[in-house]
């Protein structure tokens, strides 16, 4: 298969003994961005991350969110990632519960190079990402030139056109 780039969303909105929402993304993504192994993470080593943006929760969740996307390159397949993500996920304290409710980290692959992949339990990209400003902004931080397969539009075309969207106050 070879080498991939993976666009992921990073989300945290509850306290864990590794601190505030905003101090488990930093945490995650200084490990990755050194080169080190995020409890036995490879799926992160040398990661790229964006800053940290803070967002209103999506559903039925009661406190903010911390959000960030990191660029991560793997050997990894589509559904190899997202069984790493999903370890890392309950490495930091995540368990099966309510959809959109409280949890300590959320990750999402919302990107696959400029790649589709469609099978059961998994679609990439992410089928809500060109509507989250959350997952948007970030992104065009560090990858404002990919390309979304679906619409052939940039990162940076993506947000402008939700910004549009968006009533004026």
């Amino acid at each position: 298969m070879g080498t991939a780039t993976y666009l992921i969303a990073i989300g945290s909105n509850k306290w864990t003994r590794w601190g505030s929402p905003s101090e488990i993304i930093r945490r995650l993504c200084a490990t990755a961005t050194a080169g080190t192994v995020l409890a036995k993470a490879p799926a992160f080593a040398g990661a790229q991350c964006s800053t940290i943006h803070i967002s209103c929760p999506v559903g039925p969740g009661t406190r903010s969110y911390a959000n960030a996307v990191a660029v991560v390159r793997s050997e990894l397949s589509p559904p190899d990632m997202l069984a790493e993500l999903k370890r890392v996920e309950r490495t930091y304290g995540r368990r099966p519960g309510k959809r959109w409710g409280d949890r300590p980290l959320d990750l999402d692959l919302i990107g696959w190079g400029e790649s589709i992949w469609a099978s059961p339990g998994l679609t990439i990209p992410h089928p809500a990402f060109r509507t989250r400003r959350f997952v948007l902004a970030p992104l065009c931080e560090i990858a404002p030139e990919w390309r979304d397969p679906v619409t052939h539009l940039t990162a940076r075309q993506l947000l402008a056109r939700l910004d549009q969207k968006r009533p004026r106050a």
